[in-house]
């Protein structure tokens, strides 16, 4: 319980200069995991998680639950479909093309670990965060169509990673004899599962809770909870049915916002609000569990040399393929490629494999490591760089046609939720302008 309150020290510290720290570009990740590091089993042990780690697990699975069906629910839909080329471009070309990249530049670094383990790290570090980027997203002198394409692409992404994940991990786990045979088929039928139990309750309490909003027997209260309560049934259901709770999550986010027909975006912002939270505690419990012990033990080059490509070419190439033909300029393309940070969905996917891998007794720790060190270095380098770069590219696209092109129906770009993140409307005594 010491470890928690400290945490909780933490939590409050951090909101109290959140803002102040943005604009010198600390970020909440670089904060929670050097405060996960300082007090963890590996730094002064006031935080005791390493012997507790199927709570940990419970803990990041719910987590990304929650995000996923956010992730999902809350996206404008409607500007998807105005202005779809280069977000659709960047998940159907840019999205394969990174795992296949990650996969076989893990395989030519890391041969030992197997094309399989090489697949996973790949599928593990695909998902992307605009969070981790904040300054693009809040610096109106980035066209707004560039910030709409990267925070679709981080939207969408960890959802079609997570199906990758599971698969590669199954094979990983069957060929070293710690899973079930039949793995193929095993899988295909938690997919099937998936789907199938999340668009029926995404679809069911999407039109239940519009239709009631409809005639008045909601309040704003009530519908917060509705939300969280339907992230939190497709998983568990889903589980309990035998199916991947995290696809199950994400599909009934998106039926949910279909059904609703976005009449309910403000209520998902609970449910955001709370995966924000617990997304704070997940970066401290990957600073206590994976950051101080990489950072203390035995280095391996290879994983460092593996991070840099991951984040670099790993990324650079296959959006720069994907986006060939657009228009667009070759800095925004650049800057578009730069911009794919690994963040917390990475953090979720390497905390539920290292107790997989650790429940099935097998070896974890170059893959963790792979991992940690691709996550790390990004927190670091694209926080630090998103608010200079960010200014100025807009100065260098201010009169680029192509990027500032707009539908003729006007649309909103959102920002991604974070306590640094200043509403526009609001001044800088915080009250509104």
């Amino acid at each position: 319980m010491t470890g928690l309150a400290v945490l909780a020290v933490v939590f409050i510290g951090y909101s109290a200069v959140a803002a102040r720290l943005g604009r010198w570009s600390i970020t909440a990740p670089m904060v929670f995991i050097a405060a996960g590091a300082l007090i963890g089993p590996h730094g002064l042990g006031i935080l005791d998680v390493a012997t507790d780690v199927e709570a940990v697990k419970i803990i990041a699975e719910v987590t990304l639950a929650l995000i996923l069906f956010a992730d999902a629910s809350s996206l404008r839909w409607r500007e998807v479909r105005l202005d779809a080329t280069l977000p659709a471009r960047l998940l159907l070309l840019g999205f394969p093309l990174t795992v296949l990249a990650g996969a076989m530049a893990g395989w030519w670094l890391i041969p030992a670990a197997g094309w399989a383990t090489a697949a996973l790290a790949a599928s593990m570090l695909a998902p992307t965060d605009a969070a981790l980027g904040l300054g693009v997203f809040t610096d109106r002198s980035v066209p707004a169509r560039i910030r709409r394409a990267l925070n679709v692409e981080s939207g969408l992404n960890d959802g079609l990673a997570t199906p990758l994940v599971t698969l590669f991990l199954a094979v990983v786990v069957a060929a070293e004899g710690a899973g079930p045979d039949g793995w193929v088929a095993e899988s295909a039928r938690e997919l099937g599962t998936a789907i199938a139990v999340g668009a029926l309750i995404g679809l069911g309490a999407g039109h239940l809770i519009s239709g009631a909003r409809r005639r008045e027997w909601t309040s704003p209260m009530s519908e917060r909870l509705a939300v969280l309560a339907t992230a939190l049934l497709s998983y568990t259901t889903a589980v309990a049915a035998g199916g991947n709770g995290f696809v199950a999550a994400f599909a009934a986010g998106i039926l949910f916002a279909s059904a609703s027909a976005g009449r309910l975006r403000e209520a998902t912002e609970f449910t955001e609000d709370l995966g924000l939270f617990a997304s704070y505690l997940i970066w401290a419990l990957f600073g206590a569990l994976l950051v101080a012990p990489v950072l203390t033990h035995e280095i391996h080059p290879s994983a460092i040399v593996y991070a840099l490509v991951s984040l670099t070419l790993v990324r650079l190439v296959p959006v720069a393929l994907a986006l060939a033909g657009t228009g667009l300029r070759p800095g925004s393309i650049a800057f578009m490629g730069w911009f794919g940070p690994r963040g917390l969905a990475s953090v979720l996917f390497t905390l539920i494999v290292f107790e997989s891998f650790e429940a099935g007794g097998l070896a974890s720790e170059r893959l963790v490591e792979v991992a940690t060190w691709t996550i790390l270095l990004s927190v670091i380098a694209h926080g630090l760089t998103a608010g200079p770069l960010a200014a100025a590219y807009g100065r260098a696209v201010a009169d680029a046609p192509v990027e500032h092109r707009e539908p003729a129906a006007q649309l909103e770009t959102r920002v991604p939720r974070d306590l640094s993140a200043r509403s526009p409307e609001r001044g800088a005594d915080g009250e509104p302008t």
